[in-house]
């Protein structure tokens, strides 16, 4: 009896002493973590960038980065330079169909400010309800854009504004015809005149002033711009550990670095699905380089949350998606991998920043939670009166 007595007062000795060593042990660990997540408070809110931790970044994107922060002061070309009038011109046409053969379909009609400056569909309608072959990119920002379009194929917005006019399956005009269209409307006069001196309408003063106009749609001040500034309490613990995995173990700055959260390069990141159906040659298609089939223009992530489905051609649909996606490193399928084009067999090579990271659930929905403060509230934009 007295053995017994001895085990089990033996056993309940040792099992207090581990559960004591277990919790001083999980009470470390949670001051550790919080003493960390302090740390990284202070460091991030202080407002000065050189005093963040350092960045995890891969030698060859280096030449292209620049520290992510605030939206610089937008640049206008010196052959286009900003006035208002100009840019109150630019925006009735942007909200004007009659640019487009059926009367029916305005830049906006992609790109509604209700929506992010996009549509949030897959591909757009256009004319004769036609899809297109791509996501349509938001405008947001574009201003910071240093080429349009996935594939990078103008280099302006001047002569972006008028690629959709004519293009069959967008808008189907052709942009002279549609300056004839525009000069005849008698309310036009004052608006050309005021914008650029005389009521002489021209393709050149139509995309200039659609151009001027586009630089304009930029972010607010987001809740990450604030808490870089100093507003620490404004970060959950989350989206503080969401921005820290975005410039660290999740490498997110390989392309997306810059206020605009983009390089402005262009990266195959395996999604374009050479040899099937929905096959897209991307850059190629521009360059005629082999080494650029497949890829595309890295887009900015503000606004990231309003501007989906996500992707060249539309495929993601929750941001959680995109992430995993990438913390997969997206293991592509073999058979999707080349295709012949004209004669010329062309492989994808996806990039090499590309690859597995086997981040955690919760470091997932941490980094969403970060990106998630990116977005701002959308402004109410009216649409203007159009002329007669």
């Amino acid at each position: 009896m007295k053995n017994v007595l001895s085990w089990i007062l033996i056993t309940f000795l040792t099992v207090s002493l581990l559960n004591n060593c277990f919790s001083n042990s999980v009470q470390k660990e949670i001051r550790e973590k919080a003493s960390f997540i302090a740390e990284l408070r202070k460091l991030y809110s202080s407002g000065d960038s050189s005093k963040w931790p350092k960045p995890i970044l891969d030698p060859d994107a280096m030449p292209h980065f620049s520290e992510i922060g605030h939206l610089p002061d937008i640049k206008f070309p010196a052959d286009n330079a900003y006035s208002e009038d100009k840019a109150v011109l630019g925006k009735t046409l942007f909200f004007d169909p009659r640019l487009s053969q059926s009367n029916q379909i305005a830049c906006a009609s992609c790109h509604d400010p209700e929506l992010g400056w996009c549509d949030n569909r897959t591909f757009s309608f256009g004319h004769d309800r036609q899809l297109g072959i791509r996501n349509a990119m938001s405008i947001l920002n574009v201003a910071y854009a240093r080429s349009l379009f996935w594939d990078g194929r103008t280099a302006s917005l001047e002569e972006q504004s008028e690629m959709p006019i004519r293009d069959t399956r967008e808008m189907n005009g052709h942009i002279d015809l549609a300056a004839g269209k525009i000069a005849k409307i008698k309310g036009y006069e004052l608006l050309f005149e005021k914008a650029f001196g005389d009521k002489v309408v021209s393709k050149d003063r139509i995309s200039k002033a659609i151009a001027a106009f586009e630089r304009t749609v930029k972010s607010g001040t987001s809740k990450f711009d604030q808490f870089i500034d100093g507003k620490a309490e404004v970060y959950t613990d989350d989206e503080l550990m969401g921005l820290h995995l975005f410039r660290t173990k999740a490498q997110c700055m390989n392309c997306h670095s810059s206020g605009y959260f983009s390089n402005n390069q262009f990266e195959n990141i395996g999604t374009s699905l050479l040899g099937s159906k929905e096959e897209d040659l991307g850059r190629y298609l521009v360059t005629k380089n082999p080494e650029d089939a497949g890829k595309f223009r890295v887009p900015g992530l503000r606004e990231v949350t309003r501007t989906g489905p996500w992707m060249h051609n539309g495929s993601m649909t929750t941001l959680t998606e995109v992430i995993q996606f990438y913390s997969r490193g997206n293991p592509e399928h073999s058979q999707k991998r080349a295709t012949v084009h004209q004669g010329i067999t062309l492989s994808s090579e996806k990039s090499g920043f590309v690859r597995l990271l086997d981040l955690t659930d919760q470091e997932i929905a941490q980094l969403e939670a970060f990106l998630r403060t990116l977005s701002t509230k959308p402004e109410r934009v009216l649409p203007p009166a159009l002329p007669q």
